[in-house]
């Protein structure tokens, strides 16, 4: 599977953006937010995400981002799973203060998120993301280097079983704007393998 850059459709375009063969960069507006009801009671339905659509059951995404210019908490970037404001995934490197930053995931449905976070040091700047799917279930993975993945999430979204439109994204949540860049876009045969293991029950 070869991955297009001219497939890519925006959901909310940014202000500003520069889309170029191997690389995009998003310039993120004070503000911008993915998040929905649980613990802060507040809905955030605002930030530029740029998507593909597409109907394979089994595929891996997999997309280089760096964030040197994060600078303020919470600014954030990363991949998407964005099908609707009440269904979608996010995992990325959200900014904290000089000393750490959140290596973490945002799964939602129907209208609830939940934030699984780790802690990493605030020197990283680039961070490596591989989104596998199986059917409804998704997996999402991270890498320094882009070759040695580290399971991050695995999840099941309700409303993913058919087709999706999946991709990346940035913002900034408070007073803030860096320029995320994007490389190494790549889509593949699914690198999530099949579970070997325990027999799914019978149903």
């Amino acid at each position: 599977m070869n991955f297009d850059i001219n497939n890519l459709q925006w959901t909310r375009e940014p202000e500003n953006y520069r889309i170029a063969p191997g690389q995009i960069e998003i310039t993120t507006t004070p503000g911008t937010d993915l998040w929905q009801r649980t613990y802060y009671h507040f809905r955030n339905d605002n930030a530029p995400v740029l998507q593909m659509e597409i109907d394979k059951p089994f595929f891996s995404f997999i997309v280089k981002t760096d964030f040197t210019g994060a600078h303020h908490r919470f600014d954030q970037c990363g991949i998407v799973m964005y099908l609707d404001s009440e269904n979608w995934l996010k995992g990325s490197v959200e900014f904290e203060n000089e000393e750490f930053q959140h290596l973490g995931s945002v799964v939602t449905n129907h209208g609830w998120s939940d934030w699984a976070t780790t802690a990493i040091p605030a020197n990283i700047k680039t961070m490596w993301y591989r989104f596998s799917r199986r059917k409804d279930d998704y997996c999402i993975e991270c890498s320094p280097d882009g070759k040695h993945f580290t399971q991050m999430r695995i999840c099941h979204m309700q409303e993913g079983g058919s087709r999706i439109r999946f991709g990346i994204y940035a913002c900034s949540p408070e007073d803030s704007s860096f320029t995320a860049v994007f490389e190494h876009m790549e889509i593949t045969e699914c690198k999530w393998p099949a579970h070997d293991g325990q027999m799914p029950d019978k149903q």
